[in-house]
């Protein structure tokens, strides 16, 4: 196969003034403009039956010059970018076979240039027009305005570019964070807007309304603030009508991975002139993962190749405050314990771990059944944590193993949390083969913790063993609550073959596929408990004498 090539060699002298409003002698060194600028251009694939290419677009520039530094390409379709050896790679995209003029411009010492152009023909035969005429619709000058999907968990996710910790999890949202619905800290974005144009050929993209959030990831590499909202001082390239490309994806994720076990759409599109969709880092090609006429899920990846982003929208402005409730596909009550005859917990339903030693978290409560630490009264059942006078805490730890176990479906426990500094409470399940195979080869779901040290946010996490690494292996996302202590709240759990959902008080904030090769496919057995200090426990109140937690009911739907 051979490649057709361009070449022209051109040299174009500038003029350069320079002034001073100063007296001082200030002597500088001669700039002196780039000379003998030259550029050539290989369409890739060419053959006898593609003299314009193999459709791929992708054409192979190189850029020589004289007393230059770098190289300034303007591609000719509305695109350009720097190159300091004077090769680069660009892709058109326009379908059909069309004629671009290139101009390159060789920079010297203070910014001086000297340019030349060539024209090239290049054929492009890909197209997405089912995903174009959904960003903007089908009438030619028509215009969609999307929004951040604010009413929806993980609206913003974050996870590695290709580090794969297994079931294809670099192609997946929220490995390492994500967001809530009406996440406080985002809120300053939720006013944007994003306008996509529909043109003969394509898209044009509009941010009509700013600001732009620049998370911390990416905040150091500006010198600015991270985590929190700027404007057009800082991200420059925020406002302007900015032409829409689009391209075979090309990332890992999007050709290896999958979402929701579907696989990437395949196309990704790129934001001309440094625009971004509202979030910025750097970067300006998105895959997208999927999309219909009001929903879209996109992955960009930010400039250093560290950190991939997930993002969701919608065409339809969400009402602010609003949440989207969890739709359960299980509604029949197969199980419960409703705590509603006072005195020690049914032992039809609850056992009980007793003991010290640490619990392999550095934790530093002793449990007991005794009736100061667990009792059942007024419908709840109640855990308390006391310091012992001598320095040390008990507390209580109620499970149903070997009582009451399931597979799959909702599971509710409704609760009050303990306030106290250095407490830990837990509602979570472990695998009913904890006695055979140890933890974490059995699994563990924690459906509520909550750390000693923020009693304003809860923690949903999925442990299991990796056979990879041959240890633990965990998941978790944190929800922001502003109540936990005072009033009651509802921490479930969806369960089923190819899915976990965690919420709090039926809004979902963090997912994870399940698979046969994950534990979460036999009986859990349910535990309640509160741990002092340790891992998630922290520091202890000097001035702890005692806290509770309530529960009004544990529950089953399948």
């Amino acid at each position: 196969m051979k490649n057709i090539k361009y070449y022209i060699g051109m040299f174009l002298a500038l003029a350069f003034v320079f002034t001073s409003c100063q007296d001082d002698d200030i002597s500088m060194g001669e700039l002196i403009a780039p000379s003998n600028v030259t550029i050539s251009a290989e369409v890739i694939g060419v053959d006898a039956s593609n003299p314009n290419g193999d459709g791929s677009g992708f054409v192979d520039f190189s850029a020589t010059a004289d007393n230059e530094i770098s190289y300034h390409y303007d591609f000719g379709d509305g695109k350009s970018e720097i190159s300091s050896t004077g090769k680069i790679t660009h892709r058109y995209t326009t379908t059909g076979v069309n004629t671009y003029t290139v101009v390159v411009s060789a920079i010297g010492a203070g910014g001086v240039k000297s340019s030349t152009s060539l024209e090239v023909e290049v054929f492009s035969s890909f197209s997405d027009l089912e995903a174009v005429d959904m960003m903007a619709g089908k009438v030619i000058g028509g215009t969609k305005t999307w929004y951040w999907a604010s009413n929806l968990p993980t609206h913003v996710g974050l996870g590695p570019v290709e580090d794969d910790y297994g079931g294809g999890e670099f192609a997946w949202e929220a490995w390492w964070n994500s967001i809530g619905p009406w996440d406080e800290e985002k809120s300053c974005m939720y006013t944007n807007e994003f306008v996509f144009t529909r043109l003969e050929e394509g898209l044009t993209f509009e941010q009509t309304v700013g600001p732009a959030f620049i998370p911390g990831t990416y905040a150091g590499d500006l010198g600015v603030a991270g985590d929190t909202c700027h404007d057009e001082t800082v991200a420059t390239t925020m406002f302007g009508v900015k032409n829409v490309s689009f391209a075979p994806s090309s990332s890992k994720a999007a050709l290896e991975g999958s979402y929701n076990e579907a696989p990437y759409r395949g196309t990704s599109f790129e934001i001309a002139d440094g625009g971004f969709m509202g979030w910025f880092v750097g970067a300006h090609t998105y895959d997208i993962i999927s999309i219909t006429d009001d929903f879209l899920i996109v992955r960009i990846i930010q400039t250093g190749n560290g950190f991939a982003w997930y993002h969701k929208f919608t065409s339809v402005k969400p009402e602010e405050g609003a949440v989207e409730e969890f739709e359960s596909q299980y509604n029949t009550l197969v199980w419960s314990d409703e705590f509603d005859t006072d005195g020690t917990p049914d032992p039809a339903n609850w056992t009980y771990d007793t003991g010290a030693g640490g619990w392999g978290n550095q934790e530093v409560q002793t449990y007991t059944t005794n009736a100061e630490n667990v009792t059942v009264s007024g419908g709840s059942l109640i855990i308390t944590a006391k310091a012992d006078g001598s320095g040390g805490y008990t507390s209580a730890r109620v499970k149903s193993q070997g009582l009451q176990a399931f597979t799959y479906g909702r599971v509710e426990f409704r609760a009050k949390l303990p306030s106290s500094q250095g407490t830990w409470p837990a509602l979570w399940m472990l695998g009913e083969s904890f006695s055979t195979v140890g933890w974490p080869r059995c699994g563990e779901i924690d459906v509520m913790e909550q750390t000693g040290w923020d009693k304003g946010t809860t923690l949903g996490t999925l442990h299991w063993f990796d056979t990879g690494t041959n240890g633990n292996a965990s998941y978790g996302e944190t929800t922001s609550i502003g109540d936990a202590s005072s009033e009651f709240h509802l921490y479930s759990l969806e369960w089923t073959e190819d899915k976990l959902t965690v919420m709090l008080d039926n809004v979902a904030f963090f997912q994870m596929d399940n698979n046969a090769g994950l534990p979460f496919n036999d009986d859990f057995f349910f535990i309640m408990n509160i741990a002092m200090g340790g891992t998630l426990g922290g520091d202890i109140d000097p001035a702890f004498t005692q806290d509770t937690m309530e529960i009004d009911y544990v529950r089953v739907y399948q």
